[in-house]
């Protein structure tokens, strides 16, 4: 039986050592990639996309094609740093959800730039402080993040990606059960946890925070208090993880979106994401969106928010199957925009892998 494992493991050794020399040869390609563009776009979403999907249509397994994505995003993301160290925009402080969202997209070797708001975040990628920016969009179990929603219709920033993160809450604390007294979290995660708080935590206060991570930083110097956050903020404050996946429901899943000045090509499988608003007349909106439908386009999303102008006011944020450049999708949005009182297009992005 030993002698089958050492044989095994000297196979599994001859394998890291081809492996190591291709991903070395990997990064020097895309370094004399880097030099061939001089100073071109380092982080093009399509091409990666396009990456992803073929290696998924070639993986045969044990590896699940989630797992393929994450070994290649980190071999991606440090294939990339030979070009240029990408700065990301994100809220703070660290150990945010947002910031597991930089990193399941881009990867660990980027420099994360950590906002206090959203706002902040649109402002750092809007003043070239960071390339680009990662942002909530909306909730499974809470819906739009009506803030984003709003700055995407008043910045020139466009979408430039997207990105699913499934929510795992964990109850982070160094005290004993017994002795906890105060949870902290963001209002959004007590919500999303109060069944589990309920049965298990009756009789805790419970006192909302800026963010998670902030909850879990405050945890640190304080006695007989936990805080509901990540795993990464828990090892980012030296917090032991008391409980996990507290979640209620645990299918809930936040969507990021990337922000930034680009404009993101096609990749073959996209979303283009719009808002606009109708005319005032009878069946304005049904004339409007009817252009979709004659063209055979799906719409994935559709939501509307008050327009700030006028009372009764809406607009009406769209999110669409294909890219912009797509004659189909172009001639579609052609007419949307003429039957529309308001039209502006968001971003085309590849759709997630």
């Amino acid at each position: 039986m030993s002698d089958d494992i050492s044989d095994l493991r000297q196979q599994i050794d001859a394998i890291d050592d081809a492996l190591l020399d291709l991903l070395n040869q990997r990064a020097e390609i895309a370094r004399q990639v880097g030099e061939a563009k001089k100073q071109g776009v380092v982080y093009r979403p399509e091409r990666e996309a396009q990456v992803h999907r073929r290696l998924h249509g070639r993986n045969n397994g044990p590896l699940s094609n989630g797992t393929v994505s994450s070994l290649f995003t980190e071999i991606i993301s440090s294939c990339r740093a030979q070009e240029e160290l990408l700065n990301i925009a994100c809220l703070g402080p660290a150990g945010t959800f947002s910031e597991e969202a930089v990193l399941k997209k881009f990867g660990s070797q980027v420099c994360i730039v950590y906002c206090n708001t959203i706002d902040e975040v649109f402002k750092s990628v809007g003043s070239d402080i960071a390339a680009y920016g990662v942002v909530p969009l909306e909730n499974s179990t809470e819906g739009a993040i009506s803030r984003t929603l709003d700055l995407l219709f008043e910045s020139s920033l466009s979408l430039s990606g997207e990105v699913g993160l499934p929510v795992r809450h964990n109850l982070l604390s160094n005290e004993k059960l017994e002795n906890i007294e105060r949870i902290y979290s963001h209002s959004q995660s007590l919500s999303q946890c109060q069944k589990w708080i309920g049965n298990n935590f009756p009789s805790a206060q419970l006192i909302p925070v800026a963010s998670n991570a902030t909850a879990a930083k405050m945890v640190v110097t304080e006695e007989r208090c936990a805080a509901i956050a990540s795993r990464i903020a828990g090892k980012h404050y030296g917090l032991s993880v008391v409980h996990s996946s507290i979640e209620d429901k645990p299918d809930n899943t936040t969507r990021f979106g990337v922000i930034s000045k680009a404009v993101v090509g096609a990749s073959g499988m996209d979303k283009t994401s719009i808002v606009l608003a109708g005319q005032h007349k009878p069946g304005a909106i049904l004339n409007m969106l009817e252009p979709f439908a004659k063209n055979g386009i799906s719409m994935t999303r559709l939501e509307s928010r008050p327009s700030g102008v006028g009372l009764w006011e809406y607009m009406f944020f769209i999110d669409l199957e294909g890219h912009q450049d797509d004659e189909v999708v172009k001639a579609a949005l052609a007419e949307v925009q003429i039957k529309s009182g308001f039209f502006k297009i968001l971003g085309s992005y590849p759709k997630t892998v």
